[in-house]
């Protein structure tokens, strides 16, 4: 039973980020990058902690039969661990977004007018396996003059736990609130409903990384604005223009790299016109690496062994070695089958047409839409945003990786000589 000792712990949090975020919203651009480079250092320094904590929710995983694709995204090696460290250095080494001057003009009365970037408050995130999420999320939130309280998964809460404490070192360098950055940690479901409703009135804005039943339940039950990051099921359209080498390379890339992000391709369409010369190719790479294949009834006829894809294969995220693939007959047929799919997230071309791949980008509305690129590609710090904290397939505010600049507001600021309105 949820108990009010637990209500009044959570209510606490709540006034603690509140009153961090107020002195988030002055303080100086140094002093938030002075705790971002000493976070980076701890999490480095704290390593082997880090890692010991992991193993524990690795263990506890396998011993829950969790699928492979989950566990990958839950485990830390030394890699991750320093990719962690770097991604901490590289949000420290980006413009202050805060008080960034967007727009300013001057009214025939003689008033001037500015609109000013502003940290937003208090950011909740919400999120499930993925144990960095935790230093992207703080650190971002932080970069942006934002307080944040994050809730992981409970398979990921001992290294979740641990990165914490490699942060809140870095805050205590900074002699910044250690309140700035919080963490929830009981695993207890009754407090992920708490933050959807608020925590009375402390959180502005909660942020969903996980799973379409996660976002669907937070979208539901929020009654503050969200920032959604729907599942992603991405398409690959190998055009009949397409250069076929280049193209394997980025299917492969785009299913195989990593399986289990967001960003991996799903489907993948091929124009007719290419068929006989690409699907040998395409599926003859996709089973040597243990691919599964399901296709529609025309793929049938370059191997025997593919399954029927079903309607549900359509609008199925994986994350796992398996892509379906259709062939289709035109440009349009294509972005119809990708409309009628798509979760917004991630498209990509593959054509050597400027003209088609124009078209291609233009018609398409999701959040990302590439050209001859690998939609692995789709995450924020490669678009150079230094982390994410995800990526947003809505359309208000926040749209494809949520970075710095996506976690703030903005205020007008009118300046006047004693100014009175007829």
């Amino acid at each position: 039973m949820y108990s009010l000792k637990m209500t009044d712990m959570i209510n606490q949090i709540g006034i603690n980020a509140k009153k961090a975020a107020r002195i988030l919203a002055k303080t100086s651009t140094e002093q938030k990058n002075h705790a971002l480079q000493a976070m980076s250092k701890y999490v480095l320094a704290d390593k082997k902690i880090i890692l010991e904590a992991n193993k524990l929710d690795i263990e506890n995983s396998k011993s829950k039969n969790l699928s492979e694709s989950f566990i990958d995204r839950l485990e830390l090696n030394d890699e991750r661990v320093k990719s962690i460290s770097d991604t901490l250095l590289e949000i420290e080494s980006f413009k202050d977004p805060v008080g960034k001057i967007l727009d300013s003009w001057q009214r025939p009365n003689g008033m001037h007018i500015s609109r000013v970037t502003t940290p937003l408050g208090v950011i909740g995130i919400i999120f499930e396996s993925r144990p960095n999420v935790t230093a992207d999320a703080g650190a971002l939130s932080l970069k942006a003059g934002n307080a944040s309280i994050l809730r992981g998964g409970s398979d990921s809460i001992n290294s979740c736990l641990a990165i914490h404490q490699s942060l809140v070192k870095g805050l205590k360098d900074a002699e910044i609130d250690e309140n700035a950055i919080q963490i929830i940690k009981t695993t207890d479901r009754e407090v992920v409903k708490q933050m959807l409703h608020g925590i009375n009135q402390s959180i502005d804005v909660i942020v969903p990384r996980g799973g379409k039943s996660l976002v669907s339940m937070v979208e539901e039950e929020a009654r503050v604005p969200v920032f959604a990051h729907l599942e992603g099921i991405c398409h690959i359209f190998v055009d009949k223009s397409a250069n076929l080498e280049k193209s394997l390379d980025v299917c492969i890339n785009a299913k195989m790299r990593r399986p289990g992000i967001c960003g991996a391709v799903e489907t993948i369409l091929v124009h007719s016109d290419i068929a006989n010369d690409f699907m040998p190719l395409l599926i003859n790479a996709l089973k040597a690496q243990a691919c599964e294949i399901r296709g529609c009834a025309e793929t049938f006829k370059y191997n025997e062994n593919i399954k029927q894809a079903s309607e549900e294969d359509w609008s199925t995220e994986y994350l796992l070695p398996i892509v379906s693939i259709k062939i289709v007959n035109s440009l349009n047929d294509a972005i119809k089958h990708i409309e009628h799919y798509s979760s917004g997230h991630t498209e990509s071309i593959l054509t050597e047409d400027l003209n088609r791949a124009s078209k291609f980008q233009k018609e398409l509305d999701s959040a990302i839409v590439m050209h001859n690129v690998s939609t692995q590609f789709a995450d924020g710090g490669e678009f150079g945003l230094g982390g994410e904290i995800g990526i947003a397939t809505g359309k208000f505010h926040a749209r494809g990786p949520v970075g710095v600049d996506q976690l703030t507001s903005f205020k007008y600021l009118v300046n006047g000589n004693g100014h009175t309105r007829n």
